[in-house]
């Protein structure tokens, strides 16, 4: 009996764990793109790495739970588990992001993909420039 609250007792400390990682992943997730300059955004880019391996090392423990016979309710590992999943297919994007080199084909197909925000602000500035021209 005491063996299965010290083993609840450990669950309940990794699942805070998790969902404290998950916070703090979406934190710099936030900070990442809302970054200036390049040396915030490798900064961010470092945070969320340290991040996402902290939240793998979870994910192994409640790997190590779910495939024992001790616990019988497994939906809350589970759900935590696809929870840093989905953080990891995030990270995966930053890193595929930062991995691309410029002048490379991809890197080269994503300057030809502008930024929609970008787009509009460049739209205002032509329109504007227009109608100044026009009066």
């Amino acid at each position: 009996m005491a063996d299965k609250r010290k083993l609840q007792g450990e669950i309940d400390r990794c699942l805070k764990k998790v969902t404290e990682g998950v916070e703090q992943f979406e934190d710099i997730w936030q900070k990442l793109h809302n970054a200036a300059n390049a040396n915030q955004k490798e900064k961010y880019e470092a945070d969320l790495k340290k991040e996402i391996k902290k939240l793998q090392r979870l994910r192994d423990q409640i790997k190590t739970w779910v495939a024992s016979n001790e616990i019988k309710d497994k939906r809350q590992l589970v759900e935590n588990r696809k929870l840093i999943e989905t953080q990891m297919e995030r990270f995966k994007v930053v890193e595929r992001e930062t991995k691309t080199k410029a002048y490379s084909k991809e890197g080269l197909g994503l300057a030809l993909k502008v930024d929609p925000a970008q787009k509009e602000k460049e739209e205002v500035g032509q329109w504007l420039t227009v109608s100044q021209q026009q009066h």
